[in-house]
């Protein structure tokens, strides 16, 4: 029996706002986009929010609680058909009005994008379009739009009603931010791939990644191939020829080789065998638990039929094994063989490069000669000109009658002087300790007694 689907306010976006404040976002404001703009994107980017959180955890599904139909359902594309306002349908609160419009404003800041544009396009969803003619759409284009609407030739989109509105938008649509997050994980992924790790199929692709860029959740075949696309076209860290994936480097062919097709090939094949080594071991332990069973009953000619399935398994599974561990075996030699490659081509662009750099008309061996012996010329004519300059000095010293002993004798001189100060000033300081020793009048003084005062001012 199918569990009660999981209500609006278990989510976050629903959980963290009032009641007061969901009546507000219910309500229909498309006329307040021109009179009162901050409320109106206001409530925009609330439904922005909240149908990206929905979707992304699989609300779309006929039953999320379903754990099937939750995995087959869209998380980065939003099914926006009528049938969308009874499923937002909130207690307490009734269902949402304007939500095409809001659809159809999400659809003009590229927030969403038509699901069959996505995948058809060659351009990046980030290129702003050739600028000529969007110069031109602005300068005649919206110009004759206004003129129509004016002569009602025309109506503009705020003019129309919900039904007329959403026979416009109606579709599946891109939720920009939930592919872009989703990316960031992938791009995570890819550091340090050898070229085996960096090769996919399509369903390879997403039984690896399917359960890890978005928390919880499990993206569909379509959600798959609505991310590779934005990896191989926007993000261009993939190149994809048909089924076959490729994570790209600096150091890699930007395109799908035959050697790419080789490797991917036997790592398809490691994996299958893989899993057939992991189902034979699992009927084995399968066959282990019947035979204890059997054996507990009494049952010994089921067991001994047992028993006898479990033989031909170990059997199988020791072929199988031996055959895995050739084919890994031969992957591994392919890979290296392959890096081997990408070594070679590595060396022969730095040889290469080193070659162009060794040519250069600065660096042949007449030009090197060249500029040594201007150099050394340089300086040479340097050190001629120190030795012109400190001769100079030297005859300037003694045109002026400077003698170097009359300069020893004076600054001997300075020398005593500045030591014959300080002896003064320390007699000085040794006087003024003497006045301020009190001797007391009535002990006769003793030379005895006296002695160790003398010798304490002296050492002071």
């Amino acid at each position: 029996m199918a569990s009660v689907p999981q209500s609006l306010s278990s989510y976050s976006t629903y959980a963290t706002t009032s009641k007061s404040r969901l009546q507000s976002l219910y309500s229909d404001v498309t006329r307040q986009k021109h009179s009162n703009p901050t409320s109106y994107y206001a409530h925009v980017d609330w439904w922005q929010r909240a149908l990206e959180e929905l979707v992304s955890q699989g609300w779309q599904a006929e039953n999320p609680s379903d754990e099937e139909l939750h995995s087959r359902s869209n998380k980065f594309v939003l099914n926006a058909r009528r049938s969308l306002v009874d499923r937002l349908r909130f207690d307490g609160v009734g269902k949402p009005l304007g939500v095409a419009h809001t659809i159809a404003e999400l659809r003009h800041s590229n927030a969403v994008i038509s699901l069959p544009a996505f995948l058809s396009s060659t351009v990046s969803v980030y290129d702003p379009g050739w600028l000529p003619y969007r110069i031109a759409s602005f300068l005649v284009g919206k110009p004759l739009w206004w003129a129509m609407e004016q002569l009602d030739l025309v109506k503009s989109e705020d003019s129309y009603s919900e039904a007329e509105m959403w026979k416009r938008v109606q579709g599946d649509y891109v939720m920009l931010k939930l592919v872009e997050r989703a990316a960031d994980v992938v791009d995570s992924f890819r550091g340090g791939m050898s070229l085996a790790d960096s090769l996919y199929t399509v369903e390879s692709f997403r039984k690896e990644f399917g359960s890890k860029v978005l928390p919880g959740v499990t993206i569909s075949e379509m959600d798959t191939e609505v991310l590779l696309k934005y990896l191989e076209r926007d993000r261009r860290i993939l190149v994809r020829d048909e089924d076959v994936i490729k994570f790209i480097t600096a150091d890699r062919e930007k395109e799908v080789t035959v050697i790419d097709r080789g490797i991917l090939e036997l790592k398809t094949a490691v994996g299958n065998l893989q899993g057939q080594v992991n189902t034979i071991q699992g009927k084995i332990d399968e066959m282990t638990t019947r035979i204890s069973t059997a054996l507990s009953r009494q049952q010994k000619p089921i067991a001994l039929a047992h028993l006898r399935h479990k033989k031909g398994l170990e059997e199988i599974l020791t072929k199988r094994l031996s055959a895995l561990q050739n084919l890994e075996s031969t992957l591994m030699n392919v890979e290296t063989a392959a890096g081997n490659i990408e070594i070679m081509q590595a060396y022969e662009k730095s040889a290469v490069t080193l070659q162009t750099i060794l040519n250069h008309p600065s660096l042949q061996r007449t030009k090197i000669d060249e500029t040594m012996d201007a150099l050394a010329a340089a300086n040479a004519t340097a050190r001629e000109v120190d030795d012109a300059i400190r001769i100079g000095g030297d005859m300037a010293a003694a045109e002026a009658g400077i003698d170097d002993v009359d300069l020893e004798d004076e600054l001997r001189e300075l020398v005593m002087e500045v030591e014959r100060e300080s002896g003064k000033a320390e007699e000085h300081a040794a006087l003024e300790k003497l006045q301020d020793i009190n001797v007391p009048e009535q002990i006769p003084a003793r030379p005895e007694a006296t002695q160790p005062v003398l010798q304490q001012v002296a050492e002071s």
